[in-house]
């Protein structure tokens, strides 16, 4: 039997790409939620309210897909929201057992809120970067979704799996 005295992870491990875009994804939520938490507001709310600003009417089961979340904690995320009078479930006209959800003038008021927050936030990362950085970065990361996107494998229904512009599935 040999001894081998590799770790459980490259030497690369925390060099990677992959793991700085989870490092920055982490520092960014973090800040989101500190900052969204003086409105009562968590990062899943502002994703839940301007997905459905972006796309009114969607069902349930499609913003679990683009969230990347399960239907059953998009249920209680609209459920929250709904009771709080930020968005509102209306009847599909085609579907009878499907809803649509819409925003509320109270949530949109809470997304322009929110929103207001989120670009403070986008002002502090691009004012360290500078203008052509912040441009140089946001390039990159779409060539990084371009490129997720030619090797990423279809979900287990065999549907193509593509990314939106916002970085939603869809």
């Amino acid at each position: 039997m040999t001894l081998h005295d590799e770790g459980p992870v490259g030497a690369d491990a925390l060099d990677r790409v992959t793991w700085a875009l989870r490092r920055a994804e982490l520092a960014v939520t973090a800040l989101k939620e500190q900052r969204l938490r003086s409105l009562g507001m968590a990062a899943a709310h502002y994703s839940l309210l301007i997905a459905v600003h972006v796309d009114p009417g969607l069902a349930g089961a499609e913003l679990a897909r683009r969230l990347n979340v399960t239907p059953q904690a998009v249920a209680s995320l609209v459920a929250r929201l709904e009771g709080r009078g930020q968005l509102e479930r209306r009847p599909h006209p085609r579907h009878r057992h499907v809803q649509e959800l819409h925003l509320t003038d109270a949530g949109r008021d809470a997304l322009r809120k929110a929103d207001s927050v989120i670009a403070e936030i986008e002002q502090q990362i691009t004012e360290k970067l500078d203008t052509k950085s912040s441009s140089q970065l946001k390039a990159l990361l779409d060539q990084v979704t371009d490129a997720i996107q030619q090797v990423q494998p279809a979900d287990p229904l065999n549907r193509p799996v593509t990314l939106r512009k916002d970085g939603t599935p869809g």
